[in-house]
């Protein structure tokens, strides 16, 4: 490699593709008119953060990438400094992390849009480096990769679909006054909103048609974002949404939920509206929101679903079987990036289409993973019905697979389906933050697949979340039978 070579062409960061990708969004910068790019990178919580840049200087991170400050990694969800950033090693204990140093965001240009709620403005995702061209050992993008590297070694690849519920509200007032300033380390009450529509009215198509301005204007959107939206459905609570994308490619699908947030969020507020990924609101009649995540595993050189049973088995392959095995053995650990936050586990009730320990059943809505499929049907897969619509995508996908191989490394039966599944003879699920915190910090699998430097990294961000929760509030009940409390509506309806 030449001294004139640049950041990316030194450390080989792009492959091929990325490299033809690169000059044609060059091209399509200049076709569209675009002024200002969002160079966009997801934080440890799944919410996006970006510095805008002008074209010129967009053009030359497409060769040396762009500095940026460390300090998104070193905050909490409220914004407030948890690493001693400031004295040798940065509170890490890693050299690399003294004094709040900046890192290099390299674009990936296969993420790349114009954004058509922002006129002139572009869009595209950015991989964390250290200045040296080594990963960012924080990245959630990067925790991703490394085990789909480790699916793609056996030639199998993961593929996701997302089935996302949310809550659409109206703002009553744009305008913010001092209830509504937060400080570090601590979130403001969130602008007052009143209710779409009256709630539980599933699939009433009239309450449905109340939303429909909006909702076309998203759906609009997300076309030309090419997002492979399949349906809108009007849910339970008032104003709640689910929204359904066609399968794809795990790291695909990972960006893409970072974007359909992030583009839900903005549109509807330039409309007059809030969207808000929190899963249970503190607002009557707010009826907890999950996220079923749908997952298969194919074949790379033939796409065939390996989930897929021969005519002599039943639901699932054998490969599958010990899959769902994993899954379910690892529920526990796995589910603090399934449910990251306090109010995450409001939802976990008995007879609620929410799970409350780790079961499976086949086409089964109160199990934790819900099997779909059988002999001859291509698309067969596995719900996971654990998470809820904050959780961090990179994070979530990335346990699965963790959990999902072990169980396969250790041919593990998942035993005999949960038909009564409130009932069933299996672990619980963690019943709250705190308890989730505790099945991780013991997990030696993920320790071992994660690394011990993310899992207490991770650990230390939770840690201080649950904290500030319990200064609030040292008594409440943080469980599904416990109140949704004023802490939980101020640090999570506006912030996600």
């Amino acid at each position: 490699m030449t001294d004139t070579a640049t950041f990316i062409e030194q450390h080989d960061l792009w492959t091929d593709d990325q490299v033809r990708l690169a000059a044609q969004v060059q091209r399509r910068v200049e076709a569209d008119g675009l002024s200002l790019i969002r160079l966009v990178w997801a934080d440890p919580h799944g919410v996006s953060r970006a510095k805008t840049v002008s074209v010129p200087v967009f053009l030359t991170t497409l060769q040396d990438g762009y500095n940026i400050n460390v300090a998104t990694t070193t905050l909490d969800a409220a914004g407030g400094r948890i690493f001693a950033s400031f004295t040798e090693g940065g509170g890490m204990g890693l050299p690399e992390m003294t004094g709040s140093p900046n890192l290099i965001i390299v674009p990936d240009p296969a993420t790349f849009r114009a954004l058509p709620w922002a006129p002139g403005v572009g869009w595209i995702l950015c991989d964390q480096y250290f200045v040296d061209g080594r990963p960012f050992h924080f990245a959630p993008r990067e925790i991703l990769r490394k085990q789909l590297q480790r699916l793609a070694e056996t030639d199998t690849a993961l593929v996701v679909g997302l089935e996302i519920e949310w809550y659409l509200a109206r703002l009553e007032e744009d305008r913010l006054v001092d209830p509504n300033i937060a400080e570090p380390g601590m979130r403001a009450a969130p602008l007052e909103t009143s209710p779409m529509e009256p709630g539980f009215s599933y699939h009433s198509e009239t309450t449905f048609d109340v939303m429909q301005p909006v909702i076309s204007e998203l759906a609009e959107i997300y076309e030309k974002l090419n997002l492979p939206l399949r349906s809108f459905e009007n849910e339970w609570g008032p104003g709640q949404l689910e929204c359904t994308f066609s399968a794809g490619d795990a790291m695909k699908v990972a960006d893409d939920y970072v974007l359909f947030r992030t583009a839900t969020r903005q549109i509807c507020r330039r409309l007059g509206f809030m969207a808000s990924f929190m899963c249970r609101p503190k607002l009557k009649g707010h009826y907890a929101s999950g996220w079923h995540l749908h997952q298969s595993l194919v074949h790379c050189g033939t796409g065939d679903n390996i989930l897929m049973p021969g005519a002599g088995d039943t639901l699932l392959s054998g490969f599958g079987r010990s899959y769902l095995a994993g899954l379910l053995h690892h529920a526990a650990p796995s589910a603090i990036f399934a449910v990251p936050t306090i109010n995450g586990y409001r939802r976990f009730r008995p007879n609620s289409l929410a799970p409350d320990r780790a079961t499976w059943a086949h086409d089964h809505r109160g199990t934790m993973v819900r099997v779909l499929g059988g002999p001859g049907d291509h698309n067969s897969r596995l719900e996971n019905r654990l998470g809820e619509p904050a959780a961090n995508p990179y994070l979530y996908f990335a346990s699965q697979v963790v959990a999902g191989l072990n169980g396969v490394a250790q041919n593990a039966s998942p035993g005999e389906g949960d038909l009564a599944p409130y009932a069933a003879d299996r672990p619980k699920l963690p019943a709250s933050l705190e308890e989730a915190h505790g099945a991780l910090n013991a997990s030696k699998l993920f320790r071992a697949e994660f690394g011990d430097l993310f899992v207490n990294y991770f650990l230390a961000l939770k840690q201080s979340e649950i904290n500030r929760f319990r200064e609030q509030h040292p008594d409440a009940d943080a469980t599904a039978t416990g109140d949704v409390t004023d802490w939980e509506q101020n640090e999570y309806f506006d912030f996600f």
